[in-house]
């Protein structure tokens, strides 16, 4: 029997939204809109000192990042007063390898309109360093943990949680490309820290997003197809995904991932939406697509299980426990909820 004759057709009627939409609607703008937080400023960090300066006008914040970790307090960011932080770190085994321009806060967001963010990125060896770190360095509440984002992402602000994937996903190119890929030469960080030159050839290097692409694929019945990797009985399912080639378009890397994850032959796709995940620095590209094909084959490197949904059946699975779905946190549940045509229950939510 194949995993689209062991599923029944949905014998329900679909979930109608409140907003009257049919599932799985188009329209001009499909997934929600997140507006900038954050006016980065790519013109004014440009030019030369303009950091120094930013830290020089005492009205800065500062965050702060070891490894991948940050200080948090409750469901906030600590932001501490940079210029402060600067003399207190000053010629200490805490200064920081780097202070970065992460921006202005932009009118209606926690910060006031035009408070300035910059990033110091501590020596990754502090983590071990924490409690010494705290003690010396005034303004850190005493209840603030050292957090990574996937731990703290479903209570931060939408303000703290632009910070801290713009904070990583720039950290992270920093950590991965120190050396010019030209000549080998150790690179100079440059305008606020988003540009790295080379002293040796004078070439420049920019940060590096590398785009992929996320897909519902429903079937001929309505049904959506998803997908996991790992053992035959994990339980975690959801969309499929993969990284865009050289010389391809989105499209086309719909095409040629869903054949090669699952041999399911793709007919029309639309894109939806994005989402930045900087870990290391993927820029995910939503989209829906449709196929003829009924029958699902993993090839169990990338995808290890296969499986069609009714909208009835995913939402009984779920609040059963019998599979566990992206957290809704991720354009992944977006993409699932999108075709669904309203929010999916966890069984959290009837605890």
């Amino acid at each position: 029997m194949s995993l689209a004759e062991s599923a029944a057709p949905n014998s329900r009627a679909p979930h109608v939204p409140e907003t009257g939409l049919a599932a799985n609607h188009l329209m001009d703008s499909v997934l929600p809109v997140r507006p900038a937080l954050m006016d980065r400023g790519s013109a004014a960090r440009l030019r030369p000192g303009m950091v120094q300066d930013v830290m020089a006008s005492g009205n800065a914040r500062a965050m702060v990042l070891s490894g991948r970790q940050a200080l948090v307090d409750g469901n906030s960011l600590v932001l501490l007063d940079a210029a402060e932080l600067g003399r207190h770190l000053r010629d200490t085994p805490y200064s920081p390898e780097q202070v970065i321009y992460l921006g202005s806060a932009l009118p209606g967001t926690d910060l006031a309109a035009g408070t300035e963010v910059v990033l110091f990125l501590l020596p990754q060896q502090f983590e071990v360093q924490a409690e010494e770190f705290e003690a010396h360095i005034a303004g850190i509440p005493e209840g603030a943990l050292w957090a990574g984002f996937r731990d703290v992402a479903a209570t931060l602000t939408p303000m703290d949680t632009a910070l801290f994937v713009e904070a990583s996903a720039i950290a992270n190119w920093h950590a991965t490309h120190t050396h010019c890929p030209r000549c080998g030469t150790a690179t100079v960080p440059e305008a606020g820290g988003w540009v790295r030159r080379c002293p040796s050839d004078g070439s420049e290097h920019y940060p590096r997003t590398d785009p992929a692409i996320i897909v519902t694929v429903v079937g001929p019945d309505g049904r959506l197809l998803l997908g996991g990797g790992g053992p035959l009985d994990a339980r975690n399912y959801s969309t499929l995904a993969g990284f865009v080639e050289p010389g391809e378009s989105l499209e086309q890397a719909v095409v040629r991932e869903i054949g090669e994850e699952v041999g399911v032959r793709v007919t029309a796709c639309q894109y939806l939406g994005s989402q930045s995940w900087p870990f290391p620095a993927s820029l995910m590209l939503g989209f829906t697509a449709t196929t003829e094909d009924t029958e699902a084959t993993p090839d169990g490197v990338e995808v290890t299980r296969a499986r069609w949904f009714s909208r009835d059946e995913l939402q009984d699975a779920v609040l059963s426990g019998e599979i566990v779905i992206s957290s809704r946190l991720s354009i992944a549940r977006s993409l699932i909820e999108h075709w669904y045509g309203g929010v999916i229950q966890d069984r959290a939510d009837t605890a």
